[in-house]
């Protein structure tokens, strides 16, 4: 029944986000067919899905970017079908990017500060001198400390490796104390010392809150999520833990051409650690 949460374990968490039915059509095509999703709170769960399954459009969704042709979406029990894109942010739910979105030309201290200026009110008000935004130090560099930047502070954040820029990425997230994240490819184009880093952060920021994640890197699906969704155009085609889905026959076909063993395969190779090479190597 639409509206109503799927059956689950009797063990499982609560869902945070569900999708019933969701559907989104472009002039006829169909990019999103059908999907029901449901995120448990605390858990780290995965979109995955070879190029062109719908993933980001998901995602455009779900943070109403986009309007679905038909179906439903809830965050935390509430109908958000039709919520504006702000709106859901200040309930909880905030994205990240695939594209790099800091400030280039702030410190690395002041990108913080400016996702931090909700909690003063002040959001808008330009005009006003940067010093009220003094009191925000002391918070700013905790959360630069929790994903290991407060080092970095002073820099100017476009002179940042690419492996950091997505750590301040993470920490502006977090300043806008989300419930549940979602991280549009968090790992694309980072080498292998990028990834284990950024794998390593994700797994910190996911305490006490919930993320979902859009992500090629096999190797981070099966490090640190609980659960992974398998979407095949548009639609969902298998859904479980790591062990589940990897060895389910229909993903491994969807994947065919896609260096299916190694996507799956214990050891991803470096062909799957980093899909997009890495331009910048954090030191």
């Amino acid at each position: 029944m639409q509206g109503q949460p799927l059956p689950g374990d009797a063990h499982d968490p609560p869902p945070i986000l569900e999708t019933r039915g969701l559907v989104k059509e472009f002039r006829g095509f169909i990019a999103v067919n059908g999907v029901d999703l449901t995120v448990r709170r605390g858990h780290i769960h995965a979109l995955i899905g070879p190029n062109g399954a719908g993933k980001t459009t998901c995602f455009n969704l779900l943070t109403k970017f986009l309007e679905p042709t038909r179906g439903t979406i809830r965050f935390k029990g509430e109908d958000i079908t039709r919520a504006a894109p702000q709106a859901v942010a200040r309930r909880g739910m905030v994205r990240s990017f695939q594209i790099s979105s800091v400030f280039p030309h702030l410190s690395v201290r002041d990108n913080v500060r400016v996702a931090l200026q909700r909690e003063l009110g002040t959001s808008f008000h330009f005009w006003k001198s940067g010093r009220t935004l003094d009191s925000l130090d002391a918070r700013a560099m905790e959360l630069l400390e929790s994903v290991g930047l407060e080092k970095f502070a002073t820099m100017v954040a476009v002179e940042l490796p690419y492996g950091r820029k997505r750590a301040l990425e993470l920490a502006t997230t977090l300043a806008l104390d989300p419930e549940l994240m979602l991280l549009d490819e968090p790992t694309q184009g980072m080498g292998h010392e990028d990834v284990d880093r950024v794998m390593e952060l994700i797994k910190q920021v996911s305490a006490n809150r919930t993320i979902l994640m859009v992500e090629h890197n096999m190797k981070v699906v099966a490090g640190i999520c609980d659960r992974i969704t398998v979407l095949a155009r548009g639609a969902v085609l298998a859904e479980g833990d790591y062990a589940t889905v990897s060895a389910n026959p229909a993903v491994i076909e969807a994947y065919m051409g896609a260096e299916s063993e190694d996507l799956f395969g214990e050891e991803p190779t470096q062909a799957t650690s980093t899909r997009v090479p890495a331009t910048e190597v954090v030191s």
